[in-house]
């Protein structure tokens, strides 16, 4: 992990999102797909403390300006609303690579990459990196309208196949990812699944590739402060190899987990809760 001073190089809209890309010496050459980097915000004298937390998209890790790194940012806070607004040749700290990345299978086997809204902005790296490797790669990408999808053209450069949904049909497929993924999984012969996006989507995703014999890896969506494992705000219960179910900081423990290790049982509506069998859970009436 490295804290460099980075500078936007680029900034460009791509449908409802933006699509940055920072210089940061150093953070391009170690990252691995499904990994993140921390961006301060707000200028030298705001009162916005807390860093803003991006999946990486991609990495160039040289070039003109040394190695970038470019991310997708929905332009919704106050923090986020300042990061799009910066000029080519703004500073930007950044820090990075944080998190775990996406594992990644011994074998070539085929693999199904699912996204929803501009959480799929990791998948494209890693359909190259697995690509690389012999392994087929089909993607899913979903959203809740045309508007909000984001790559599917480069979706189609970056896999052997690509499935498009929309909840209000205005592209692809009207309906879920989860509705698809099944036969997607089953044409394939898909032995991974990994996903990015929303928690909702994301148990779903876990729900069909278990039910259709795959493997699911995703990039839980945890609201993350810090990014370094301090300020604990990310924190979730997943079940470990032991079977016991820890609550273990996103940040640090993941934000990449196996989906069928993650509770999500005790994770909705915005809430995340303690599981009473969870290690160290209070217990009613305990001291």
């Amino acid at each position: 992990m490295l804290q460099v001073g980075g500078e936007l190089i680029a900034s460009r809209r791509a449908g409802a999102y933006h699509h940055l890309t920072l210089v940061a010496p150093g953070v391009a050459e170690l990252a691995a797909p499904g990994q993140f980097v921390a961006l301060a915000v707000g200028g030298a004298t705001s009162a916005t403390l807390l860093r803003r937390c991006f999946s990486i998209h991609r990495v160039t890790p040289s070039g003109t300006y040394g190695g970038t790194v470019d991310v997708v940012v929905a332009a919704r806070g106050a923090g986020t609303r300042w990061l799009t607004s910066l000029r080519v040749h703004d500073p930007v700290d950044v820090v990075g690579p944080l998190g775990r990345p996406f594992p990644l299978p011994t074998e070539p086997v085929p693999c199904v990459l699912v996204g929803g809204g501009y959480g799929s902005a990791p998948l494209f790296w890693l359909a190259e990196v697995l690509r690389e490797r012999g392994c087929p790669v089909e993607m899913v990408l979903g959203a809740a309208s045309e508007d909000r999808l984001f790559g599917v053209l480069q979706a189609r450069r970056s896999a052997d196949g690509v499935t498009v949904t929309t909840d209000d049909g205005s592209a692809g497929h009207r309906g879920w990812v989860s509705d698809v993924l099944g036969d997607v999984v089953d044409r394939l012969g898909a032995g991974v699944v990994y996903a990015c996006g929303p928690m909702g989507m994301l148990r779903s995703v876990t729900e069909v590739a278990s039910a259709h014999g795959a493997v699911a890896q995703v990039a839980v969506e945890e609201s993350m402060a810090c990014g370094i494992g301090v300020c604990m705000t990310c924190v979730l219960p997943v079940r470990g190899g032991d079977g016991v179910t820890r609550m273990v900081r996103s940040c640090v423990g993941g934000p990449v987990f196996r989906g069928d290790r993650v509770r999500w049982d005790a994770i909705g509506d915005g809430v995340t809760r303690v599981p009473e069998d969870a290690l160290g859970a209070p217990h009613p009436g305990g001291h």
